[in-house]
């Protein structure tokens, strides 16, 4: 059980504050019927800038093959492509063998060197590769694309609505995100959690873990802020005279004292006073993290999903039983010199991935956390000269102890950048999953029924396929 402190019950009478003016409406006409039994997490990698899904699942049968390294000549002689020492020569990429290879029409698919801590785990089953996935309203052809007479997501191939359209379904200045909404959904349907540690990230603050009732909880790359005037003693000086001075502070910082008559500064106020509050509240508790075996790379994306993992490891004492983190890495946008920045990035995700999986074992959990990937977009096949440019659809991993690994779902069309599979410019993947249809099945093994699904995510009725199949 919980302890119960003063800054425990201050916390959660915010939280109770926050429900009474929010949830009680929402009683009137919901069910609540999400499951949240036992504990769940869903932990969102978010490639700033859009990783290149064409250099990332890269195909291996020599047709395919050739396709694509025609295509990309430039860039695959900056590559180095026929030297034999290239990660990108064929012969040097490891090759995915996946249990529905029967589904890939003859076509096969393997991950550059950089990756092969996610091969690994592909082989072992714990990843699935989700093929071509992007904002969607409704589905879309190519032959539609073109006579531009079908519903199409808002400012395509644009950096900052696209990565908004990826987490909030919607350009820059939505303001609720499926992950939030997500969580909403838990917190309808049980009035005991408490939403104030449910969303936690760890990147930039945006709108993915905001909804009606749920908030992103911002945490540094290294684990908690810590804002303790009365416990840090050389904060006003170590003598005992001063400790009048730090209640004074301590009490100034939690706004305990703030009688203001305007309304507005008030709740400023106590809007501030609530994040000390739970900032204090979250450091006390992470001093309680369990000492992890596990290294994780000195990086940032290893640095992030470290202090995802000892979140996790706190759980209890945060009493979560749900939980969607965020967590952001950058320098996708490869415009130019590609052949060293995309390796170099694609060799922190793996390691981190796997050093987050081998802790999430550690910790007992892993059949109940689920790590999936996320992108502004992918990346034009169509190379120029040095590098990529915005495209739209993509290729994502999703990993976890309940994901059905080893296979590829969804979409991993030919090479041919003049085929059906692409726009008439540059190459770009349209996508026959769409973000929603990706979310909804994340969300299903999260709790949610189908109602709550489609409250959630209001695209998801114009898909037949709602639930695609990775996760058990």
């Amino acid at each position: 059980m919980t302890k119960i402190n003063r800054r425990r019950f201050m916390a959660d009478a915010g939280a109770m504050a926050t429900s009474a003016g929010l949830l009680g409406n929402l009683a009137i006409n919901n069910a609540f019927a999400a499951d949240t039994t036992g504990y769940k997490a869903l932990v969102c990698v978010f490639f700033f800038g859009g990783l290149d899904n064409n250099d990332t699942i890269l195909p291996v049968d020599s047709t395919s093959y050739n396709l694509f390294r025609n295509r990309r000549e430039e860039l695959m002689g900056i590559y180095g492509v026929g030297s034999g020492t290239s990660s990108r020569d064929r012969a040097n990429i490891l090759q995915l063998n996946p249990i529905n290879v029967g589904s890939l029409g003859g076509r096969e698919y393997g991950l550059p060197a950089e990756l092969a801590d996610l091969r690994d785990l592909f082989d072992s089953r714990e990843l699935a590769v989700m093929g071509s996935v992007g904002p969607l309203i409704e589905p879309v052809t190519r032959e539609q694309f073109v006579a531009d007479n079908v519903a199409l997501p808002k400012r395509l191939f644009s950096h900052n609505d696209q990565q908004s359209t990826w987490m909030a379904l919607n350009i820059e200045g939505a303001r609720r995100g499926w992950g939030g909404r997500l969580l909403d959904a838990a917190i309808r349907s049980n009035a005991q959690l408490d939403p104030t540690y449910m969303g936690i990230t760890t990147s930039s603050s945006n709108a993915f873990l905001t909804g009606d009732v749920a908030r992103g909880f911002s945490v540094a790359s290294s684990g908690p802020v810590r804002v303790r005037p009365t416990s840090v003693r050389r904060i006003l000086g170590n003598n005992a005279h001063y400790n009048q001075a730090r209640d004074q502070l301590d009490a100034y910082l939690q706004e305990t004292n703030y009688n203001a008559g305007n309304l507005f500064a008030r709740d400023a106020a106590t809007m501030r006073g609530t994040g000390v509050v739970n900032t204090t509240n979250y450091a006390e508790q992470y001093d309680n993290v369990t000492a992890l075996g596990t290294q994780f790379p000195a990086n940032g994306l290893g640095s992030q999903l470290r202090t995802v993992a000892e979140t996790i490891s706190i759980r209890n004492g945060l009493n979560a039983r749900r939980q969607v983190f965020f967590v952001g890495i950058g320098g996708f946008d490869s415009h130019d010199n590609q052949a060293v920045s995309v390796p170099a990035l694609q060799s922190q995700i793996g390691g981190a991935i796997k050093a987050f999986r081998d802790a999430m074992v550690e910790l007992n959990v892993w059949n109940d956390v689920t790590l999936f990937t996320a992108a502004d977009f992918g990346r034009t096949m169509n190379d120029n000269g040095d590098g990529t440019d915005h495209g739209w659809g993509a290729h994502h991993f999703v990993a976890g102890g309940s994901v059905r690994g080893g296979r590829i779902f969804g979409d991993l069309p030919n090479s041919d950048a003049t085929s059906d599979d692409y726009t008439d410019d540059r190459g770009r993947l349209i996508p026959t999953t769409s973000v929603e249809q990706y979310a909804a099945t994340l969300g299903s093994w999260f709790g949610l029924d189908q109602t709550e699904l489609d409250q959630a995510l209001p695209n998801l009725a114009n898909f037949n396929d709602r639930d695609l199949g990775f996760m058990v």
